[in-house]
């Protein structure tokens, strides 16, 4: 079967995407509460916060990209929690399919609705004020983050897209994953906030992707938290794939 996982992975992958683009709301409804926040800090809030930079938008921009990924995949595990109840998995079962090929075309598919809506929430940002000064391998190097960022939760979104027993406990595990960002430097710097709190932020991987690609937007040097970000990035991914993986087998088997 392994020597049919890519045009297997290709066929349900564009099934997926047919779906997506029949049903684009998922994608707008996805960027509304981003954009929305964003509108919010900067022109409610960015006047009272300090960050030390000159504009708060490029500031908080890299929490609010992430915040973007965060609420994208919950769709994911929707999507997995509806094909795992209507039937499709055991379907594809019966059919001369790779089986890992159908969780990954889920993945990719994620890849590309949530690169969209990282796309329009940078327009926005772009119609904000936002400008950046990194190069284009900064940029390439910011892409590569986020890439690898959204796989590894998409792959997180994965375990209880097949394990949940109802559609809303399908989701709701993105919940906390877009609430991290709060406690983070995403939107104020971690030297404003008490001791466990600042601990504790300065302390999770959302603070070094954040602080990475703010670093990469401004062109400025990154440090070691490119290094800590690819990761935690990189370590989140094998560990929920594994997870994943493991999950699938026994709910095929």
């Amino acid at each position: 079967m392994s020597k049919h996982f890519f045009g297997d992975t290709a066929v349900l992958l564009g099934r997926s995407l047919r779906h997506i683009a029949r049903s684009p709301d998922t994608i707008i409804t996805t960027a509304i509460m981003p954009i929305a926040m964003m509108l919010m800090f900067v022109y409610v809030f960015g006047g009272a916060i300090r960050t030390g930079s000159g504009s708060y938008v490029n500031y908080m921009l890299p929490g609010i990209l992430l915040i973007t990924v965060a609420s994208g995949i919950a769709y994911t595990a929707y999507r997995l929690f509806m094909d795992m109840q209507g039937g499709i998995f055991e379907r594809f079962q019966s059919m001369p399919t790779a089986r890992s090929s159908v969780l990954w075309a889920h993945v990719l598919t994620s890849l590309v609705a949530n690169l969209i809506s990282l796309a329009v929430v940078m327009l926005v940002a772009l119609l904000m004020g936002f400008r950046s000064g990194a190069g284009v391998l900064a940029w390439l190097s910011v892409a590569g983050i986020l890439v690898l960022f959204t796989l590894a939760l998409t792959w997180i979104a994965v375990i209880p897209g097949l394990s949940a027993r109802t559609m809303e406990g399908a989701s709701a595990f993105s919940y906390p994953l877009i609430f991290l960002p709060f406690l983070s430097s995403a939107f104020v710097p971690t030297d404003t906030m008490p001791g466990p709190v600042r601990w504790f932020a300065e302390n999770q991987p959302v603070t070094s992707v954040v602080n990475a690609v703010r670093a990469l937007f401004a062109g400025q040097p990154v440090g070691t938290d490119l290094w800590v970000a690819l990761a935690w990035c990189a370590g989140i991914l094998v560990v929920a794939y594994g997870f994943a993986m493991n999950t699938y087998r026994r709910k095929i088997s």
